[in-house]
């Protein structure tokens, strides 16, 4: 959008879109956010991730206006706008299940917001055709909600968000009630989109891998708080916390010589039982997953640790084949993390 991209070119490299200081918001006894701290810079696809009653969409709820939070303070660009409805913020929101009108067609649900604001006939028209082509819908203008599949209804409501311009577009687990492949093809369409247009991407999401594939930053809530912040790689090779380690991905912790640190499974080698080097075990149960096969060994000094292994010559009669059977598991020092249980109170 071009008034979007004025913005974005007139705006300092380092200037925050969102600012979110000791932010509080209580539901009777229940903190929903407890205390959050957070900036998200100009231009960034950002992640809010953690499971069901984690403070994550609340968190967004907030910056939209949706809540009024207890305590705190949200910046939009600067701006505390922690007082204003939604309507006075310069944010747009898509939702899960889209919000759309059955009544109108797709042309008409896109300029919904434009005719509230007054914009003329023939302005609202150009935004919603530009909008509807950016989302890959140009020619559905006349098409009936009812006649969408889910994909075609998600850029909708992503097209009625954008032609608005907006400074931060928040998205509330748009693409969760979509199947697998559509979603994956998504994540990928929508990482694309937002950095041709260098809008501010607030993504809520409870899904690890999502949010891995489509974000700049990520942030993993826990409990009202957030427990870590930083690129995807940081929060899956370097979690914080033990909560961080079990959430994103699979993770084995471990406890030796009075530490605790995590290794991931791709990290450990599988090794036949008679080499002198790594920790004993038996193989308890082998999954095989098409190109890859996850074994959960059982060491002889205790405990579990799930292994993960390329399938490069391993058929699914193989990997069966190898329960019950004797290994050593081996991994670089380099591949161990310390971590600690949790953010203190």
């Amino acid at each position: 959008m071009q008034a979007t991209a004025e913005r974005e070119a007139a705006a300092p490299a380092a200037e925050l879109d969102v600012r979110l200081a000791g932010l509080r918001k209580r539901y009777g006894d229940v903190a929903a956010v407890d205390g959050i701290d957070l900036d998200i810079g100009r231009g960034e696809f950002f992640t809010l991730l953690g499971p069901s009653g984690s403070g994550k969409t609340t968190t967004l709820r907030v910056i939209a206006g949706f809540e009024r939070p207890d305590e705190g303070t949200v910046e939009l660009g600067g701006v505390d706008v922690s007082g204003r409805p939604p309507f006075d913020r310069d944010v747009n929101t898509v939702f899960q299940d889209y919000a759309l009108f059955p009544h109108m067609d797709v042309r008409e649900n896109v300029e919904y917001g434009l005719r509230v604001k007054r914009v003329g006939r023939t302005e609202r028209r150009r935004r919603a055709e530009e909008a509807l082509g950016v989302v890959q819908l140009a020619g559905y203008e006349r098409r009936r909600i009812g006649q969408l599949s889910g994909g075609q209804r998600q850029r909708v409501a992503l097209a009625r968000a954008l032609v608005n311009n907006p400074r931060v577009l928040l998205l509330d687990e748009p693409l969760g009630a979509l199947d697998l492949k559509l979603r994956q093809q998504l994540q990928i369409e929508l990482k694309q989109l937002q950095q041709e247009l260098g809008i501010t991407f607030v993504y809520v999401t409870h899904d690890q891998e999502e949010a891995l594939t489509m974000s700049d930053r990520i942030a993993v809530f826990n409990g009202g708080r957030i427990e870590q912040v930083g690129s995807p790689a940081e929060v899956y090779e370097h979690p914080a916390t033990a909560f961080v380690a079990g959430f994103i991905g699979t993770s084995n912790v471990l406890e030796r010589d009075g530490r605790t640190f995590t290794v991931r499974p791709e990290k450990i080698r599988l090794l036949p039982a008679d080499v002198q080097q790594g920790e004993p075990g038996t193989i308890r149960a082998a999954v095989y997953l098409g190109p890859i096969t996850r074994y959960v060994v059982a060491l002889d000094r205790g405990g579990e640790l799930s292994v993960i292994q390329q399938n490069l010559e391993t058929s699914s009669r193989d990997v069966r084949e190898m329960e019950g059977r004797s290994v050593r598991l081996e991994w670089r020092p380099e591949a161990e993390f310390a971590i600690k249980e949790g953010k203190e109170a």
